[in-house]
């Protein structure tokens, strides 16, 4: 991959919820903290579907994101330096023409589609994500 997007990083779902619970590592913390202030810190309308998917009753987030999913997610993306990602026909296209193996998850695939598009760097702990970043197609910071 070429030069990131000044600084911007792309959070992937499980990223953000980490990030707005104050579970990420110190070092991640610290990245996403430079890069609010320096090219921004990205957050999909791909996630805003996987929180409304969890937060569904008897799934993982069932009553946690108070008071309700969305207002937890609005709220999330007014922090310093988040900003809406783009989710254009392109990258949906994209996500489906990702170069080398790739599972079949549709919300990761247009998460990374997304973070190349972006051309930033996606901060996951997604074992197959970072796998793939391994291989040259995608720039991931793990968290």
């Amino acid at each position: 991959m070429s030069g990131h997007n000044d600084g911007a990083v792309l959070l992937d779902t499980c990223a953000l919820i980490w990030f707005l619970s104050n579970s990420l590592p110190p070092a991640t913390e610290a990245r996403l903290i430079e890069a609010a202030v320096t090219g921004g810190v990205y957050v999909s309308p791909v996630s805003a579907w996987e929180i409304g998917l969890l937060s569904r009753p008897g799934r993982s987030l069932a009553g946690r994101l108070l008071p309700d999913a969305k207002t937890w997610f609005a709220r999330a993306m007014r922090g310093p330096g988040f900003r809406a990602a783009p989710f254009t026909p392109e990258i949906a296209i994209d996500a489906s023409h990702l170069p080398g193996d790739l599972h079949q998850d549709p919300a990761d695939r247009m998460l990374i589609a997304t973070a190349r598009h972006l051309n930033a760097p996606i901060v996951t702990r997604d074992r197959r994500i970072l796998a793939y970043a391994e291989r040259g197609d995608l720039a991931a910071l793990a968290c």
